[in-house]
C-alpha cells in the first residue's frame, strides 16, 4: 500500500476508518490520552514531526500520532472536499473508533489550528490543548509557507524548502530530505497542503488562522511553545495566542525555529509532562 511505504521508517503502523479515511497512526503506552497532530508542509507524516519525543511521552501517557486526513498514509482522495469541517469531524471520528471521549491535544503549526478547531467545536472532547508554531488570527504569508506551496516533487527543493523550519539547518540531514521527499512524490501528497492556504500573490497573501475574538472564548488550559526564529508562523504569533486564550502560558525558545519538538526534544518533552501532570 501507498501509506505502508510512506511509514516504514521502523514504527508499528496501525489503521482505523475515520471520516472516509483509511487512518495510519502511530500509539504507545498507557494512560490519559494525548493526540499529537503534525503541521503541514511538503513530506509530512505524524511520524517525521513526532517520532523524536512519542516514546519519552508514551512513558506516563497513551500516545496517538495519527496522519492527518490527506495527509502520509492517511492517503489524499480526489472526491474528499477538504477544509476544517472535514479535518475536525475526521479527528473526532478518530477519537470515536478508539473509544477516547476526550484527549489533550498537542498541535504542531497546522495541528494546532485544528486543535484550536476542534476545541471550538465540541469543548468537551478537549482536556487541555499544546500548541507549536500555531497561526492565529490573520497574518502575511511567510517565506517557509510560500515555498511549501510552490513545492513540486525534487530533492533538491525538498531540501531548500526544509531548511527553512530549523533554526539550526544541520538538523535537516540527507535522511530526512530523503523520506519526506518520498513521501511529498505520492500523487495527492500535495494537494491537501494547497487546500489548507491561499495560493500565494506576487506582492504580500494574507493567511488567516482562528481568529482573536474566538480564541478568547476558549476555557481550555493551554500551553503555547514557539520558536523566537520561525520563518514559517512568526513568533508574534505565539505573543497573540497568549493573549487571547485566557488560560494559556507561553515558552519561546531563542535559537529555534519552527519545529520545537525536534529542536528542543527534551525540554519540550518536560514542558508537557508538567503540563499534563497539572491538568485536572
Amino acid at each position: 500500500m501507498v501509506g505502508d511505504r510512506l511509514l516504514d521508517q521502523g514504527a508499528r503502523v496501525h489503521r482505523i476508518p475515520a471520516a472516509g479515511h483509511q487512518t495510519a497512526y502511530h500509539e504507545a503506552g498507557d494512560g490519559r490520552p494525548v493526540v499529537l497532530l503534525h503541521g503541514s508542509g511538503p513530506g509530512v507524516t505524524a511520524w517525521s514531526n513526532w517520532s523524536g519525543v512519542l516514546p519519552a511521552l508514551a512513558d506516563d501517557h497513551r500516545v496517538l500520532a495519527p496522519d492527518i486526513a490527506g495527509f502520509g498514509g492517511t492517503v489524499f482522495q480526489e472526491r474528499a472536499e477538504y477544509g476544517i469541517k472535514l479535518w475536525t469531524r475526521w479527528l473526532f471520528e478518530f477519537l470515536d473508533a478508539l473509544d477516547i471521549p476526550s484527549a489533550v491535544l498537542v498541535g504542531n503549526s497546522f495541528g494546532g489550528g485544528l486543535a484550536l478547531a476542534a476545541t471550538l467545536r465540541d469543548p468537551s472532547r478537549v482536556d487541555g490543548l499544546v500548541l507549536l508554531g500555531t497561526p492565529a488570527g490573520t497574518f502575511t504569508m511567510t517565506e517557509g509557507l510560500r515555498a511549501g506551496w510552490h513545492y513540486e516533487p525534487d530533492p533538491h527543493r525538498m531540501r531548500s524548502v526544509l531548511r527553512l523550519f530549523p533554526y539550526d539547518k544541520d538538523l535537516v540531514t540527507d535522511e530526512m530530505v530523503r523520506v519526506r521527499y518520498e513521501a511529498s512524490a505520492v500523487p495527492g501528497a500535495q494537494a491537501a497542503y494547497r487546500k489548507l492556504i491561499p495560493e500565494p500573490a506576487p506582492g504580500d497573501t494574507p493567511v488567516k488562522g482562528v481568529p482573536e475574538d474566538r480564541l478568547r472564548t476558549i476555557g481550555k488550559p493551554t500551553l503555547i511553545v514557539h520558536g523566537r526564529e520561525d520563518q514559517v508562523i512568526p513568533v508574534e504569533l505565539g505573543w497573540r495566542l497568549a493573549r487571547s486564550i485566557p488560560d494559556s502560558e507561553l515558552h519561546v525558545f531563542g535559537r529555534c525555529g519552527h519545529w520545537v519538538q525536534l529542536e528542543r526534544p527534551a525540554a519540550f518533552i518536560a514542558l508537557v509532562r508538567d503540563f499534563v501532570g497539572r491538568l485536572p
